[in-house]
């Protein structure tokens, strides 16, 4: 039995072998694994000879050669120390030349000793040496004209307002003689050239202080920082006031002047005869600091917002009065059409509000005065003309308004353009305070354009994955090159040529650091890159691996085969 069972195991056993062995594949041919092979290597010397390549060249990243460590230099002030050199030209018609040079001798060392402030010092030079300059000579900053006059005990000045000349009387007997090293005189000039530039000074040591230019050199022990401890608080103040209220600086200026009234009078009137009394002379004498466009519109029936609280009657003095407080809702900004930017620079609005007869005189409750700057934004200005009887029982304001009735007007919006436009308030000369202005202009603009190249060069390393066009390489070439040029007028007291060279390096600063394909580049991170090939290449990558990995599979079994 046992016998019996054994070979009935044995011939099951033999049974369910022969299936098993019948249902495995037949073994390949050669030429079928050669086949396959071929096949595998056809589709990898496809993706490596000729997809990636042709992936490489249409992806990559152009990336043009910048001059990083140069960039880096300009924005930590190692390239350039700004300086403001002002020549002051001696006119001394009546002095002999020994007399002159020695009283010039006298009052520059006196200003020497007075200066706590070495990137901004006053240079004096005799007209005649100034005439046998050089055709590039420095800018005439002041001309300091000396009469003599017998009935004076002591020196005595006047600036003319219209012009740069400061005309100091003198008594004949204060003039030093050859061996003197001291002189009342010159003590008086050094005071009064100090007096007259004060104020600049100060700007330009809140403006160098605050930058990392002027910071490279602002060491606790240096004339930076001296000149900054010597400026009162109260001038800090309100410099510091004053250039949070100015406009920033723009290559071009639009100028809005608006009429609005509450009414359908007055309906029209003499701008163009105002702004070219009063405006186009200043826009033209602006003209080397920025570009101005003037335009202008007349709005009727302009009412207050109704959140905006309504003027108040003052019984005592029989005008209608706005609270200071309320003055900055004053602008109906929802209904009035005032275009915050007209183009590509901002627009400085002047409105010229006519009040209903109704609430006229209106007034601003503190001071009476009719007029304000809205910070950053432009001025305005309450115009209550005479009102005219309009029938038997009521009054209304006149259909139109001549030249002579805008001229108040016109002339505060002149004074409130050149605060919006950060112009110092002293000295009382207008040419002066211009001339101030290049200065300032020039100086923010360099120390501008000087922090837009080290943010490029920061961001082009800390991210190397965003294109650098050959446009940003020759904007910044262009910009490095002008910078030079404003830093070397600027030593050379050269400050008209400094501003020209700095506001082509603070455009071209400007346009290679706001570079369209760079702005693009800068938030698209690498993730999504991931998120844009994996769904793509995921599904064709998988199969061409895994054969890959068998027929290496394969390669290395046949090799240990055929070693053993």
């Amino acid at each position: 039995m046992s016998a019996n069972h054994e070979d009935s195991e044995s011939s099951q056993t033999a049974m369910t072998s022969k299936p098993s062995a019948s249902s495995l594949p037949p073994p390949e041919k050669p030429n079928a694994i050669q086949t396959r092979f071929g096949v595998v290597a056809a589709f990898w010397a496809v993706i490596l000879f000729l997809g990636f390549p042709i992936w490489w060249k249409t992806t990559s990243i152009y990336r043009a050669e910048l001059p990083i460590q140069e960039m880096l230099d300009w924005a930590g002030g190692k390239s350039c120390r700004p300086v403001f050199p002002l020549e002051i030209r001696f006119d001394t018609p009546s002095l002999p030349d020994l007399e002159a040079q020695q009283l010039l001798r006298i009052t520059q060392h006196t200003l020497d000793d007075l200066n706590e402030f070495s990137a901004h010092h006053l240079r004096l030079k005799l007209a005649d040496e100034e005439a046998q300059q050089a055709t590039e000579k420095a800018d005439t900053a002041l001309t300091v004209r000396l009469l003599a006059q017998d009935d004076l005990s002591s020196p005595r000045s006047l600036l003319d307002a219209d012009t740069t000349t400061l005309d100091v009387f003198y008594p004949p007997s204060q003039i030093p003689p050859p061996s003197s090293s001291i002189s009342p005189l010159s003590s008086y000039i050094a005071g009064e050239l100090q007096r007259l530039f004060a104020e600049e000074k100060a700007i330009m040591a809140h403006i160098l202080s605050n930058n990392a230019m002027g910071a490279n050199v602002n060491t606790p022990q240096s004339p930076n920082s001296q000149a900054q401890q010597q400026i009162s608080p109260q001038l800090a103040e309100s410099i510091t006031r004053r250039l949070r209220r100015s406009m920033k600086y723009a290559e071009t200026y639009h100028l809005a002047f608006s009429l609005f009234t509450p009414g359908s009078a007055p309906s029209s009137w003499d701008i163009e005869s105002a702004v070219q009394a009063y405006i186009s002379p200043l826009v033209q004498v602006l003209s080397p600091i920025s570009n101005f466009t003037i335009d202008t519109q007349v709005q009727l029936y302009a009412s207050f917002s109704p959140t905006t609280p309504p003027p108040e009657y003052d019984e005592t003095q029989q005008v209608w009065t706005l609270k200071e407080e309320n003055l900055s809702a004053f602008i109906n900004a929802a209904e009035w059409p005032l275009n915050p930017s007209i183009g590509s620079g901002p627009t400085i609005n002047f409105i010229l509000y006519v009040p209903a007869p109704s609430q006229s005189p209106l007034l601003v409750n503190e001071g009476k005065a009719t007029s304000w700057i809205i910070p950053q934004w432009g001025g305005v200005f309450i115009l209550n003309p005479p009102s005219i009887p309009t029938s038997e029982s009521t009054k209304g304001n006149p259909p139109h308004l001549p030249a002579n009735a805008l001229t108040p007007a016109f002339l505060t919006f002149s004074h409130q353009l050149l605060s919006l436009l950060g112009t110092p308030q002293t000295p009382t000369s207008l040419p002066l305070r211009l001339q101030t202005l290049i200065r300032i202009r020039a100086a923010t603009l360099l120390l501008s354009a000087s922090s837009t190249m080290g943010s490029l060069a920061r961001l082009t390393e800390s991210l190397p994955s965003i294109p650098i066009p050959a446009t940003v390489a020759s904007s910044v070439s262009a910009t490095l090159s002008h910078l030079s040029s404003a830093c070397d007028s600027l030593r050379q007291g050269r400050f008209m040529a400094a501003l020209a060279s700095a506001r082509v390096a603070e455009t071209e600063a400007e346009r290679s650091f706001f570079e369209k394909s760079m702005v693009g580049q800068m938030y698209f991170p690498d993730e999504h890159k991931v998120a844009v090939y994996l769904p793509l290449l995921g599904p064709i990558g998988v199969p061409l691996v895994l054969g890959l990995v068998k027929e290496i599979r394969r390669v290395v079994v046949g090799w240990k085969a055929r070693r053993g």
